[in-house]
């Protein structure tokens, strides 16, 4: 089976470049340099020395003793929270921006859910001196107000989505939007494994440093680079494509996608797509969405912001139809307990989103011989208000 984009930018039935003609000129751009940019030597060696020397890669790979204990099994850490920022989101846009420069851009956009792509693009953007628009969800300025802040403090101009129900798919809408409007000086860069082709198979490469270096570490702790079990949360994907990259032909590697259940999955207030989506086209790709019969986009819940998406990215849609990945999912309540218990027994309190992939662990098989390696994909700081305001800990 094969598990990378074909010549027209689609994994099996997924993906593609579903767009309006007024953002052909800028996806083709992108299409047409993208691979031969990035796979330059002057790209690699500086994407290399920022990932070493600004975001502080490589990132631990952390034998977790207490948790391990608990569900009996050999269970490490894969610590992306200890990125720059707080989150493996800064990989996607380091890479994206020395891009961006290679074309000729001068301005970004992005969007923004949980605010953590939004701080990393706003810290590029300050980085290298380049103006710096990211759209947010009104619902998700409220309970992610440190990290708006922390954009603006960037020198970013954060700008709310008010529409829909005010989360990362109306920010998504209104980041294309302004491209459209906005296409010859400036970069879109867009934070998940989603969108048009070459995004998908773009933000995957970038994010592949995760599961690259998880090889190379576990031969120092386990002798050989091949765990039983890889978990990750998904929402639109990033963190679970880079978690999932270098295994994804290593059939004997269980991967597990947790997606966020929301109040339940039967309850109309979910964000469970592999579970409640359907065949559609959202932002550009050809995927799998929570729809109406007539195909109208559901609008999700969860939460956890950087969860709260009503689809998948194309990768994922065909991961999931090959049965390379299994999907499940975590209820708010699940989430939230899982992340009070990781707080308590390692001393880590996770992003709301990572909670969801350490949920994940009483819900598989394992056996003590067994090694799950957990990516925990961001930290904690940036949701303490929603673990405040949940108060069951």
């Amino acid at each position: 089976m094969k598990y990378t984009i074909d010549e027209n930018g689609c994994y099996g039935k997924f993906g593609g470049a579903f767009i309006p003609e007024m953002l052909y000129p800028n996806v083709e751009e992108l299409r047409l340099n993208y691979q031969t940019i990035i796979q330059s030597a002057d790209f690699i060696n500086e994407f290399q020395y920022l990932l070493r020397h600004y975001v502080g890669r490589p990132t631990p790979l952390f034998f977790a003793a207490r948790l391990s204990e608990k569900y009996r099994a050999k269970i490490f850490l894969k610590r992306e929270d200890l990125c720059h920022t707080g989150a493996h989101k800064i990989n996607n846009t380091i890479g994206q921006i020395l891009l961006a420069r290679r074309l000729g851009k001068r301005k970004i956009i992005a969007e923004t859910g949980a605010g953590q792509h939004g701080v990393a693009t706003a810290t590029v953007c300050a980085l290298m001196g380049m103006d710096c628009i990211v759209y947010m969800g009104q619902l998700d300025m409220e309970r992610q107000r440190p990290n708006v802040e922390r954009m603006r403090i960037l020198g970013a101009h954060v700008i709310a989505a008010t529409s829909g129900n005010m989360t990362l798919k109306d920010a998504t809408n209104e980041a294309m939007r302004h491209w459209i409007n906005n296409p010859t000086d400036t970069h879109y860069i867009i934070g998940s494994v989603v969108g048009p082709h070459p995004y998908p198979d773009m933000v995957a490469q970038f994010q592949s440093v995760i599961s690259e270096e998880i090889k190379k570490q576990l031969i120092n702790e386990i002798g050989n680079p091949y765990p039983d079990y890889v978990v990750a949360c998904v929402g639109g994907g990033s963190n679970a494509a880079g978690a999932y990259y270098h295994f994804l032909n290593d059939e004997p590697v269980q991967l597990i996608g947790v997606e966020a259940a929301g109040k339940g999955i039967n309850t109309n207030e979910s964000a469970a797509t592999t579970a409640l989506g359907k065949v559609g086209i959202l932002h550009g790709s050809k995927s799998l969405l929570m729809q109406t019969e007539d195909g109208q986009v559901i609008e999700p819940y969860s939460i956890s912001a950087g969860l709260d998406y009503p689809g998948i990215g194309p990768l994922h849609a065909h991961l999931f139809d090959a049965g390379r990945v299994r999907f499940i999912s975590a209820t708010d309540d699940e989430a939230m307990n899982a992340g009070i218990e990781l707080s308590r027994l390692e001393g880590i309190i996770p992003a709301i989103e990572s909670a969801h992939a350490v949920a994940a662990l009483s819900q598989l098989a394992l056996s003590e011989e067994d090694v799950v390696v957990l990516n925990l994909s961001g930290r904690g700081d940036k949701d303490l208000e929603t673990y405040i305001k949940w108060g069951k800990y």
